[in-house]
């Protein structure tokens, strides 16, 4: 049977995945569907980098603005509706450019990896949330030492997911992940630097733009109207300005540790999406958006003939 083909265009922050995409999408009678895991979320916009309609350029985007943050949401949950948009954008005569920057989603839609489906149990999340991210964090330790590597100390989301996973099932979830058949032919490609510098300079200027374009006040609107949501206080681009909103620190201070955090991450996004050893790099110091969409462009035409 034959694959469905697809384009993922992936990479750490500030890489130019957006732009890429979009120019793929106009060249190739595309649709776009995010690989975010924070863009998913209603009223998270300029803090998680969602394009807006003039950016989107006419361009039909998916997976933006789907769920409350108050909502539970799976990575099950991504990969069902992301399966059944491929399946719709493929039918009426597109082609799915899948984007972002969230190494799960992408490694369990396109790529051999199978989560366990464990429906959320909020009475368990609500037990756990009760808990200081340290407490969690040893809990994960006792239960799940693989899982527990591969997860930050602080991001309480994601450990008690994990806990949640482990306790439901009564086996480590690392012990849980399954491997499955790849569903897509996949053209892969991947924007980076290997001037760290350079990447780090985009970043900082960009944390800069969201500043100007009204960061603070979205983030204080979406604290004011959800409290401590754990969403919130585990995103970067909104947890930096909890203290700040507390009077716990300056804004300087806040501003700073956003653009540290978001390094930080994207450090940690090259290193997960290193290890996809199909992905085709490009350094966005040295080619241009017009020579990275040309050859991507070829990479499809080979892939169907």
């Amino acid at each position: 049977m034959t694959k469905q083909k697809v384009i993922a265009v992936t990479g750490p922050s500030s890489s130019g995945k957006t732009a890429l995409s979009i120019e793929l999408a106009k060249a190739l009678n595309g649709e776009i569907i995010s690989v975010d895991s924070r863009q998913i979320y209603k009223e998270l916009d300029i803090g998680s980098a969602k394009p807006d309609l003039e950016e989107r350029q006419g361009i039909k985007h998916h997976m933006l603005d789907i769920i409350d943050v108050t909502v539970p949401y799976t990575v099950a949950d991504y990969c069902d509706t992301a399966k059944t948009i491929i399946k719709d954008i493929i039918t009426r005569g597109k082609i799915p450019i899948l984007s972002g920057g969230t190494g799960l989603y992408f490694r369990s839609l396109l790529q051999d990896f199978d989560l366990p489906r464990v429906a959320p149990d909020n009475e368990l999340r609500e037990k756990l949330n009760r808990k200081t991210s340290q407490e969690l964090y040893e809990m994960l330790q006792k239960l799940d030492e693989k899982s527990a590597e591969k997860i930050h100390y602080n991001n309480k989301v994601k450990i008690i997911r994990a806990l949640e996973v482990c306790i439901t099932l009564g086996i480590p979830m690392s012990s849980a992940q399954k491997t499955k058949e790849k569903e897509y032919d996949t053209i892969w490609i991947g924007l980076n630097s290997t001037n760290r510098n350079f990447l780090y300079d985009r970043i900082n200027k960009r944390v800069d733009v969201m500043m100007e374009k009204g960061l603070l006040n979205e983030a204080s609107v979406l604290f004011n109207k959800y409290e401590n949501n754990n969403i919130l206080l585990n995103t970067i681009g909104y947890q930096e300005f909890y203290p700040y909103l507390n009077s716990d620190c300056s804004l300087e201070e806040a501003v700073n540790q956003l653009k540290q955090n978001t390094r930080r991450y994207a450090k940690r996004q090259i290193s997960w999406f290193n290890a996809n050893k199909d992905i085709s790099w490009y350094d966005i110091e040295k080619y241009n958006l017009e020579e990275i969409t040309l050859q991507v462009m070829d990479k499809y035409k080979n892939l169907l003939s």
